[in-house]
């Protein structure tokens, strides 16, 4: 068998026999069992590879791996010229394009890596649908200190187009990395790209301070109040009581019927049922604990609802300066 004409699958292949069997048996784990399969079917084809054939496919493995480290380190545009220098110019954008392509590597890599200040530097002067844009691929939480910084007046027009985003075309996408970073080489898969929606938006809003978040969510409860109410109902579940501190959940459970506790607990992980038991007395929890024993079945739909409104009373409370829910920015530092 030689490298000329050899499929994917081949140098697969030839590259598990060049490496042992202890090395393939290890690849192995991290397939599916039809990879599994077709690549073990094409194992037993092969009768005898060349030498320069086994070289070769290992030098390509080589340079791919290699380049899968420099995107890592620095981006696409650096691979790119380290792979240049070391390989020339054809040899390398056809191995980038050819990794590109298989990892599909997410637009606005550069940003991604930038800090949080430089990207804003870099984009606030641009449209509310090009930052969204951004936005929505960066890390929620360089998201949520960029969306901060930005004037009042664009932030709500902002996190309302994340929310409501759907898929953007290729087409875009690259023209709007073109104008962002002319000197970045993209390659992008040729489906739509999904990105926005309201996850997004609630995680970008979980890592701003609460007097922006509280900003926007205001404002959309004008401009679109089932928007606000959705996004607010995502933004602080049940389990995230855990994050509260002791005098927080005391509070909280003074408001709330024995009846929603109960519920609500029912099948919440023994962390959450711990953290809320340490903040009762004795006798609630005898209580709370038997009354769940003799509940039997109940429907989940009934539990949610007695979570969702536990979150109701966490989100009033905060509202009104009583407990306190950690987010980000250095606002809800306590000292």
């Amino acid at each position: 068998m030689s490298k000329k004409g050899l499929s994917g699958k081949q140098k697969a292949a030839i590259l598990l026999i060049s490496l042992g069997p202890d090395v393939a048996s290890s690849v192995y784990k991290h397939l599916s069992e039809e990879e599994i399969e077709k690549l073990t079917l094409e194992i037993s084809g092969v009768r005898k590879v060349e030498s320069s054939a086994k070289e070769d496919v290992l030098d390509e493995f080589h340079n791919i791996a290699m380049a899968q480290d420099y995107i890592s380190q620095g981006g696409i545009g650096y691979a790119k010229t380290v792979l240049e220098k070391a390989l020339g110019e054809e040899q390398a954008l056809a191995i980038i394009n050819r990794l590109t392509s298989s990892l599909q590597v997410r637009p606005f890599d550069f940003a991604r890596k930038a800090d949080a200040a430089q990207i804003l530097n870099f984009i606030q002067n641009e449209h509310p649908q090009t930052i969204a844009l951004i936005l929505s691929y960066l890390d929620p939480e360089k998201a949520g200190q960029i969306l901060s910084e930005l004037p009042q007046n664009m932030q709500t027009d902002i996190a309302r187009r994340i929310a409501v985003m759907d898929s953007t075309s290729p087409e875009v996408i690259s023209e709007v990395e073109s104008i962002l970073e002319r000197k970045l080489s993209t390659t992008v898969t040729h489906d739509y790209t999904q990105t926005g929606g309201i996850e997004t938006v609630v995680e970008v809003l979980n890592g701003v301070d609460r007097a922006t978040e509280k900003t926007i969510l205001d404002a959309l409860g004008i401009e679109d109040p089932d928007l606000a109410e959705e996004i607010k109902k995502r933004m602080f579940v049940f389990e995230d009581i855990v994050t509260l501190d002791n005098r927080s959940i005391q509070r909280i459970i003074r408001e709330c019927e024995n009846e929603d506790l109960i519920l609500a607990l029912k099948i919440s992980s023994e962390e959450v049922k711990e953290i809320v038991y340490r903040n009762m007395s004795a006798r609630m929890v005898e209580t709370i604990k038997e009354e769940m024993e003799f509940m039997g079945p109940v429907r989940l739909r009934d539990v949610e609802e007695a979570q969702s409104k536990i979150v109701g009373i966490i989100r009033r409370l905060e509202d009104s300066g009583e407990i306190i829910v950690a987010r980000g920015g250095g606002d809800d530092i306590i000292v």
